[in-house]
Formats: structure tokens, C-alpha cells, sequence
């Protein structure tokens, strides 16, 4: 089966800012990434596929993404981002889609963990915009923290019909060794048949400086204990993970993390899991 890396980025910083690096702690990923950047680490960890995933709410930003898929096999899907608020939707859903590369956007993303409102995912508008992202057979990634969890879970709950990503699983406090009320509602999130979670992003949560495997292994044991082998994809959160760890170091912990899994619950989790979650190769 294909290994496929769920979860990572490109930018390029002379086309655009990307306001969410806002402080001297991005310095280290202060810079243009390219898909040439990444592969070398693909290679060598033996992944096939990727799904490259927006970083700023930007619409040029989606297209450039689409056009780097239709340039590249190695890029599977691109998760996007659209103004689900915008009553137009559905025509701008179909215009990305006539794009170059738009048979590979497999869904959209907005960075609710930035929204003000906790229940940002409750509001009229959100919703109605995330039906047509159902009406569209689309995917939506949830990037969301502890905070917005509940919310989540009323919206995952209330559209059925959408596959709902759950991003970084919600971004646990791992840095504090906390586990309440994250472990409890990520739990109810997950009885709920239409979401899966990616194994991502816990490095960044972790102390960047001083994790060990043993205060990340925990939280990806809960993931994949909730959610089931079937219901997890690998992301790698590249060049976000950097911060913490490098690629390698990522991929180690989610080797280590599913060690006692079966071979056929591994392939899942590294590969078919993704393949079914957002339609690839479909």
C-alpha cells in the first residue's frame, strides 16, 4: 500500500505574508518552503504520497496549491481554503475546481482555533457553507484547539453527511502533561462515525526544546485508541514540525506509537486511512 503523508505545507513568502507566524518564535520557518524542500525527506522515509494542506486564508493560495498537484504525482490532495460564509460557495468550489490541478482538491480548512467566537462553528452561515462542502463530496479539516472542541462536536454531529479531518487531534496541552477535558471530549468527538483524526502536530505542542517520546506517546495512544487504526492518518505538520523535531523524529514517533498495531492496522494508519478520508485517486 502507499504511504502517504496526511498534513503538510508550502509557502512562498515573496508572493505573500503568513500572518499566523507572528512572532520571533517562527523565525525558524521564516521563509519560503517548496515541495523540492520537502522531497528529499520524503524519500527517505519512504512516503509516496502527500496531501499539502492551505496555511493562510487565501484563495491565490489554494489555486498555487492545485497548480503545484497538477505539476507533481507526488501530491495526492490539496486542502484548501474558501470563505465558507460566502453565499457564492458553491460557484467558487466549482471555478477551483476547473483550475489547473483541481481534480486533486479533496477539501477546505479555515483556522478556527483564530476565530474569537468559540462556537464559530455553530453560526448560520458556517454551517450552511459547510453543507455545500457535502453537497460537493469535500472534505473539511477541523483546525481546532481544546477551546473549540465542543463546538466541533455539535457540527460534526449535525452534518452527517460531511467527512469531517480532525487536525494536530485538536491540540492537546502536551507541554503540560494535562489531559482533562481534552482526552474526555476527544473521545465523544470520535464516537461520531463521519470524522477522523490525524496523528500530527503533537511535537509543536510538546516543550520544543526538551520533549521526550515518552510526553508525546500518550496523547498518540489516546488518538488511536479513540478513534481506531482505521479512523487515524499520519501527518507529518512539515516545516511546522521543525520547530520541535524533524521529519525523521516525527515519523519516528508515529512508528513508535503504532508498534502494536497489526501490519494491516499500520498500513491504515499510514496510508488507507487518507485514501479513504479524502477520496484519493477517486
Amino acid at each position: 500500500m502507499p504511504r502517504i503523508d496526511a498534513h503538510h505545507h508550502l509557502w512562498d513568502l515573496a508572493r505573500r505574508d503568513q500572518p499566523w507566524m507572528d512572532g520571533p518564535w517562527a523565525d525558524p520557518i521564516h521563509r519560503t518552503f517548496t515541495l523540492e524542500d520537502l522531497e528529499p525527506h520524503l524519500g527517505a522515509n519512504g512516503v509516496d504520497a502527500t496531501v499539502v494542506v492551505q496555511s493562510s486564508s487565501s484563495h491565490d493560495e489554494t489555486v498555487e496549491l492545485l497548480a503545484v498537484a497538477h505539476a507533481s504525482d507526488r501530491v495526492a490532495g490539496v486542502v484548501g481554503w474558501a470563505d465558507l460564509t460566502d453565499p457564492a460557495l458553491p460557484d467558487v468550489l466549482a471555478a477551483l475546481r476547473a483550475a489547473p490541478g483541481g481534480d486533486r482538491l479533496v477539501g477546505l480548512r479555515h483556522q478556527v482555533q483564530d476565530e474569537p467566537d468559540r462556537h464559530w462553528l455553530a453560526r448560520p452561515d458556517v454551517r450552511r457553507g459547510l453543507a455545500h462542502l457535502a453537497d460537493a463530496d469535500l472534505a473539511y479539516d477541523l483546525l481546532i484547539t481544546p477551546r473549540e472542541l465542543p463546538a466541533a462536536i455539535d457540527a460534526v454531529r449535525d452534518l452527517p453527511g460531511l467527512r469531517f479531518v480532525l487536525d494536530h487531534a485538536a491540540k492537546p496541552p502536551v507541554a503540560s502533561g494535562a489531559r482533562d477535558p481534552w482526552d474526555g471530549e476527544l473521545a465523544a468527538l470520535a464516537a461520531l462515525p463521519n470524522v477522523v483524526c490525524k496523528l500530527s502536530g503533537l511535537v509543536t505542542e510538546a516543550a520544543w526544546d526538551s520533549w521526550l517520546p515518552e510526553h508525546v506517546l500518550p496523547y498518540a495512544e489516546h488518538v488511536l485508541d479513540t478513534f481506531g487504526p482505521d479512523r487515524v492518518l499520519f501527518g507529518s505538520d512539515w516545516p511546522v514540525c521543525t520547530l520541535a523535531a524533524t521529519y525523521d523524529q516525527v515519523v519516528d514517533l508515529a512508528d513508535r506509537a503504532t508498534r502494536r498495531l497489526t501490519e494491516a492496522e499500520r498500513a491504515a494508519v499510514f496510508g488507507t486511512s487518507a485514501t479513504r478520508a479524502y477520496g484519493l485517486g477517486a
